[in-house]
């Protein structure tokens, strides 16, 4: 498939950061990854690496290609390095609002004129980064899941100024990966799937939060209805829960309603360093979680 540019820079070499760039070298852009600690890239890839083989899934780029994929992948902790005559920048750092702001400032005053930005925040519109960036018809909102384990879709939505030309080239570029779109067509908080996704997550939250039900067993009832690998705690363990919190809370800063802020007990978790699969234990302990014990689903088995 046609690529609408050569190069691609992504800034946060984390759990979506490093499968962003992965997924990019895979389709044969010049990929540059920046990140302000060293090694982290080799990390993140190792961490995929181990945690897709300890669940058994066969991943969407093929064992043979990552070696290829991570070599082709250019890792640099300099950020006017990593955004030098680059086309697309997708940022994927840590969910706040004020961390983005200045980080698409800075991008706005590294890269060329001709640079497009994209962030792939999990909940914050691109309407409230953009005029950091002092081109705000050039950002859009580019949101992954997470790609590897077969969820190959993205949200797609511009801001306020955002040309439709751009917004064309990001489906372009989600396409040429093997993407599908879901294209926004007019603004609203999470985007297309991950609105969706909220519901189920702030509910799933909700009652464990509040002591109604044990988080296995809404785990259970959500992959026996669904046929999915994993429930909502085992997805929130892997996007990590101090991203979940941080996501919530901007739903909660924009509501103030009681129940969209994060329970308590999701805090304390958070406190005690238990971030899910990045720190080896959140609702399970990684790399062998619970949820892909066979017994985990054997109604002959007693809890």
């Amino acid at each position: 498939m046609s690529k609408p540019f050569e190069s691609v820079t992504v800034v946060g070499a984390g759990i979506l950061g490093t499968q962003i760039a992965m997924f990019a070298a895979h389709a044969g852009y010049c990929v540059k990854i920046y990140d302000t600690r060293n090694g982290a890239f080799e990390e993140t890839f190792a961490k995929l690496h181990d945690d897709l083989k300890a669940k058994g899934i066969t991943p969407v780029i093929p064992w043979e290609r990552w070696q290829g994929c991570k070599e082709a992948v250019v890792f640099t902790t300099d950020l006017e390095e990593a955004l030098k005559d680059v086309d697309f920048v997708v940022e994927a750092v840590t969910e706040d609002i004020e961390v983005k702001r200045e980080l698409f400032k800075k991008m706005g005053q590294t890269s060329p004129a001709k640079t497009i930005f994209a962030t792939n925040s999990s909940s914050i519109p691109v309407s409230r980064l953009e005029e950091s960036s002092g081109r705000p018809a050039q950002c859009l909102n580019t949101h992954f899941y997470m790609p590897l384990q077969g969820i190959i879709m993205a949200d797609l939505m511009g801001g306020t100024q955002t040309l439709p030309e751009i917004l064309d080239k990001g489906e372009e570029w989600l396409r040429s990966m093997g993407f599908i779109p879901l294209r926004v067509k007019k603004e609203i908080l999470g985007f297309c799937f991950n609105s969706v996704w909220r519901s189920i997550k702030k509910q799933s939250l909700y009652m464990w939060g509040n002591d109604f039900v044990d988080f296995r067993d809404i785990d259970r009832a959500f992959r026996i209805f669904t046929g999915a690998q994993w429930g909502p705690f085992g997805m929130m363990d892997t996007v990590g829960l101090d991203t979940v919190a941080n996501i919530e809370m901007v739903y909660f800063d924009k509501s103030k309603d009681p129940q969209d802020k994060p329970p308590e007990r999701l805090l304390e978790k958070i406190r005690k360093g238990e971030l899910g699969v990045k720190t080896g234990k959140g609702f399970y302990a990684y790399p062998d979680p619970e949820y892909l014990d066979p017994d985990f689903l054997n109604p002959e088995k007693k809890k």
